[in-house]
C-alpha cells in the first residue's frame, strides 16, 4: 500500500475514491467512469486548518461532500473523531451528523429564500434536539452575536441580506451543533474581495473560540496561505503534495505545485522582479478529462521534467522530506541518474517537432 501521512488525527482519510458511472448505448450501461477522485489520502489534526487548493475540476469540492457523505464515496476509509463514517447505517450517520457540518460556496443557493433567519439557523436544532422553543431561540440569538448578525435581523429573509451577511448566516447555522470539524467549500468564492478577508477573519476567530477544525477548500492560493497551516495541492483527482504551509509557499516540490505557485502575485515581481528567483511557469496543453486519465502520472502530459517512468508508473505519494509529503518520481529512491534532464522532454519534442 502506498505510503501516506495519514496518523491518529481528528480527520484520517485513506484510500478516497469517487467514480462518477458514464451511461450509454440504448439501455444506458455503464460504459465507463469519471474518476473525480483517484486515491486521496490525508490527515487532519484537531484544531488545524488543512488547504485543499488545485484547479477548476480537479475533485477539490466532491472530496468535501464525500468526507460528510453528501455523496456517497466508491472506496476508501473516512474516519472522523475516531469512528469510520462509511460504515454507518441511516440512523447512525444522522446521529453522527452534528459532529461534522459544512459552508457551503454559494450563500444564495444554500439558504431556503423562504425561511427567516431564525427558522434557517434553528432548523438543525429541529431536527438532532428536543430543546424548548425559548432555548431554541436563546441559541439563535448566541450564534447571532457569534457571527457579528444584528439580533434585529431575525425575522429577515435571506434576499434582505447583502452576500457577506448571508454567508455569516451559513456558518452561523454549520454550528449550531457545536461540530468538530467544518468543511469550508469555497466559502468566499461568491463574496466581493472587500468582504471575503472579513469571512476569513471570522473563520479564523471562531476556530479560536470553539475549537473547530477545517478543511478549507480554495483556489486562492492568498486567502488558503493567510488560513491554512497545512496545505494539499491536487491536480485531476489526486494529491501530488502535501506540505506546511509555509515550506510549500516558500519552494514547492512537485512540478504542477510549483507551476501553480507561480501564480500566485507577489509584492517584488513589480518591474519585472521574480520573487525567490522563481519566474512564472506556463504549462502546455490542457487537463486531460477525468472519464480518460493518462497512464502513469496524471500529470506527466503537461509536465516540464517529464521523464520515462512518469508516463507508465503512477508516483505514490510519500514522505521525502520531514512532514512533506509528494507524488511524483522525481523523488523516488530509484530515479534514473540522468534525471528528467537526461532527454528531451514532451515539451521540448513538441516545441522541435514545430
Amino acid at each position: 500500500m502506498a505510503e501516506t501521512p495519514v496518523g491518529r488525527k481528528l480527520v484520517e482519510v485513506e484510500g478516497l475514491k469517487m467514480h462518477f458511472p458514464v451511461l450509454a448505448g440504448l439501455f444506458r450501461r455503464r460504459a465507463g467512469a469519471v474518476r473525480a477522485v483517484d486515491g486521496v489520502s490525508f490527515g487532519i489534526d484537531k484544531g488545524e486548518t488543512l488547504g485543499l487548493v488545485g484547479e477548476s475540476g480537479c475533485g477539490k469540492s466532491t472530496v468535501g461532500r464525500s468526507l460528510l457523505r453528501l455523496c456517497e464515496p466508491t472506496a476508501g476509509r473516512i474516519s472522523i473523531d475516531g469512528e469510520d463514517v462509511l460504515q454507518l447505517g441511516p440512523a447512525a450517520l444522522r446521529a453522527k451528523r452534528p459532529t461534522m457540518q459544512m459552508v457551503f460556496q454559494d450563500p444564495q443557493a444554500s439558504l431556503n429564500p423562504r425561511m427567516t433567519l431564525s427558522a434557517i439557523i434553528s432548523e438543525p436544532l429541529n431536527v438532532h434536539t428536543d430543546w424548548s422553543a425559548d432555548r431554541k431561540a436563546a441559541r439563535v440569538r448566541e450564534l447571532m452575536d457569534a457571527v457579528g448578525l444584528d439580533r434585529r435581523f431575525v425575522n429577515r429573509f435571506p434576499h434582505e441580506f447583502s452576500g457577506g451577511q448571508r454567508q455569516r448566516v451559513g456558518i452561523a447555522r454549520a454550528l449550531a451543533l457545536n461540530p468538530k470539524f467544518v468543511v469550508c467549500d469555497e466559502p468566499i468564492a461568491a463574496l466581493d474581495v472587500s468582504i471575503q478577508a472579513q469571512v476569513v477573519n471570522l473563520l479564523e476567530r471562531l476556530q479560536r473560540d470553539f475549537g473547530l477544525t477545517y478543511l478549507f477548500i480554495s483556489h486562492d492560493l492568498s486567502m488558503v496561505r493567510h488560513i491554512a497551516t497545512r496545505v494539499a495541492v491536487m491536480y485531476l483527482g489526486r494529491i501530488v503534495e502535501l506540505s506546511p504551509r509555509d515550506a510549500l509557499y516558500a519552494q514547492p516540490l512537485h512540478p504542477y505545485a510549483e507551476a501553480l505557485l507561480s501564480a500566485l502575485p507577489r509584492l517584488d515581481r513589480v518591474g519585472g522582479g521574480r520573487a525567490g528567483g522563481r519566474g512564472r511557469i506556463i504549462l502546455k496543453g490542457d487537463v486531460p478529462s477525468p472519464a480518460r486519465m493518462p497512464p502513469g502520472c496524471n500529470f506527466h502530459t503537461r509536465c516540464p521534467k517529464v521523464f520515462d517512468r512518469c508516463r507508465s508508473d503512477v508516483p505514490e505519494l510519500r514522505e521525502v522530506q520531514p512532514s512533506r509529503f509528494v507524488a511524483c518520481h522525481l523523488f523516488s529512491p530509484d530515479k534514473p541518474a540522468a534525471g528528467p534532464t537526461g532527454g528531451p522532454t514532451r515539451n521540448d519534442t513538441h516545441q522541435q517537432g514545430d
